[in-house]
């Protein structure tokens, strides 16, 4: 017998942090990624008053509007300039915001994701830097937004 989807979202937590635990999960291990978050919240909070906030802006920041997509017309491959939908800018964020905090080295994963959480708060470190590579990309290629149509 196939089991309910289970909606529980624990105390003290949003539907936006639960996506982002779901993407700091790895190999199935929800409790590890819940202690991870709640560890960075705390850490966050030493700095900051209210970490959900800090969160929240962080994400914010780090959506990107537009991206490029490859698209091959007449033999040729061109990057065309596309808006992000919004479920897609949330993925992205969240994305390169864990892809920044790992790629740190030295540090426990909770104190790596708050920093790069508070940093991406204030508009700046490695997500914010790909975010604005990304856009810079589709500015840089507008002239081919015309092929959107095909």
């Amino acid at each position: 017998m196939p089991q309910k989807k289970c909606l529980y979202i624990p105390e003290g937590s949003n539907p936006l942090q639960e996506k982002f635990i779901n993407y700091l999960m790895k190999r199935g291990k929800k409790n590890v990624a819940r202690r991870i978050f709640k560890e960075t919240m705390k850490a966050i909070s030493e700095k900051e008053k209210a970490p959900e906030k800090v969160f929240e802006k962080a994400v914010e920041t780090v959506r990107p509007a537009l991206e490029v997509r490859a698209k091959r017309i007449g033999g040729a491959v061109y990057q065309i300039p596309v808006e992000v939908r919004p479920e897609r800018q949330t993925m992205l964020a969240f994305r390169w915001i864990l892809s920044a905090a790992r790629a740190k080295k030295g540090a426990p994963m909770a104190r790596k994701l708050a920093e790069e959480l508070m940093a991406a708060a204030a508009g700046e470190g490695s997500a914010i830097k790909k975010k604005d590579d990304t856009v810079k990309m589709a500015q840089a290629n507008k002239a081919f937004a015309h092929f959107a149509k095909y």
